[in-house]
């Protein structure tokens, strides 16, 4: 254990989890971080649900980046395109679990469970589509304010449910045969009503999950996010 000053306030230790080992906060500062960043997490959710597009803009950086299924761009074509979405019909709500908040002075890294509802018409049937995941958050602390700079779902599974439990939608097995396992379900309701969505983003287990770790450990060692 390396001690910098007091000890209290900015108490080090080496990660031996991490590739390489890295040196983390493990102090009552860092702690105090965590509950900052977990508050933004929160943020997130409650202000895109309930529409609060200007207060939900502050929890990112001005080049911040996120990444859906069916989106994938800067935070402000995010608050764009999701204001037109519910304008037009598209519902989708978000819960979250808990976190697990990885902090290396300016920089942290976020695990949120979570779970994304979609309600639409599918195959003629209104159906409710439940996504259970991760929201992996890349942040920074910048002029004394974290935000986001970039967040990537994990999707791990997901069901559809119709509304009516007597109404039973048919599938078109060779569409839902084309996504993921994680987010099958939710990727056929959304190419349904008209999104183009991304076929190789994180799942429960796989090479672009592991790619996604290791681009966390280089933004916590100081890397840039992108080569």
């Amino acid at each position: 254990m390396a001690m910098l000053g007091s000890g209290r306030l900015s108490i080090l230790e080496l990660d031996q989890a991490a590739p390489g080992g890295r040196l983390v906060f493990t102090s009552e500062k860092a702690a105090a971080e965590r509950r900052v960043i977990r508050e933004l997490v929160e943020n997130w959710a409650v202000w895109r649900d309930a529409l609060m597009w200007e207060r939900f803009r502050t929890v990112w950086h001005p080049d911040g980046r996120m990444m859906a299924t069916w989106f994938q761009g800067t935070a402000d074509e995010f608050i764009k395109v999701s204001a037109e979405g519910y304008a037009k019909g598209v519902r989708i709500l978000h819960f979250l679990g808990g976190s697990s908040i990885d902090v290396n002075r300016s920089r942290a890294v976020a695990q949120t469970k979570m779970t994304i509802s979609q309600r639409a018409v599918v195959e003629g049937v209104l159906c409710d589509v439940v996504c259970t995941g991760r929201f992996y958050d890349f942040l920074e602390k910048r002029k004394g304010k974290w935000g986001l700079v970039l967040r990537q779902p994990i999707y791990e599974k997901d069901r559809l449910d119709p509304v009516d439990p007597g109404a039973v939608p048919k599938l078109d097995s060779a569409i839902l045969a084309r996504f993921p396992e994680g987010y099958r379900h939710l990727a056929y309701l959304q190419s349904k009503i008209g999104y183009k969505v991304k076929t190789d983003m994180p799942g429960l287990e796989g090479p672009d999950l592991d790619a996604l770790y290791a681009q966390g450990a280089r933004w916590l060692n100081g890397e840039p996010l992108w080569a």
